[in-house]
């Protein structure tokens, strides 16, 4: 299974960042392999308005199943769900660590957003 984690660097010890739609770095990880590659997302962190929902279009051109992530507000769910994304959140931890807890079936994922629209 491919998904992606939102990450605040390049590497599986990273941190993950708890922003959705302001975060640096999307990482695709295939969950069977455990190869990756990193996307930079830079684009959307200074954006004045519609980074969720650019960020959720960015990750649904990824050809990912599912999401991992610390906080999604309503448009963005709007987005994954939509291109049929599943989203999973998860305190602040290494992405590796995400990954395995994701593996193990300890993450859960969430039927609506978490936070309103413009969280920072």
């Amino acid at each position: 299974m491919k998904i992606v984690v939102t990450a605040q660097g390049q590497e599986l010890s990273s941190e993950i960042d708890l922003r959705f739609g302001r975060t640096k770095w999307l990482i695709v990880i295939d969950t069977e392999t455990g190869d990756f590659e990193t996307h930079n997302n830079e684009v959307n962190l200074n954006a004045v308005q519609g980074a969720g929902i650019q960020t959720g279009q960015n990750i649904a051109n990824l050809d990912v199943e599912a999401v991992i992530t610390g906080n999604v507000g309503p448009n963005a769910f709007k987005t994954l769900t939509a291109a049929g994304v599943k989203i999973f959140l998860t305190e602040k931890q290494a992405v590796a660590e995400a990954v395995n807890s994701f593996k193990a079936g300890k993450l859960h994922e969430i039927d609506t957003a978490n936070v309103e629209g413009h969280w920072v």
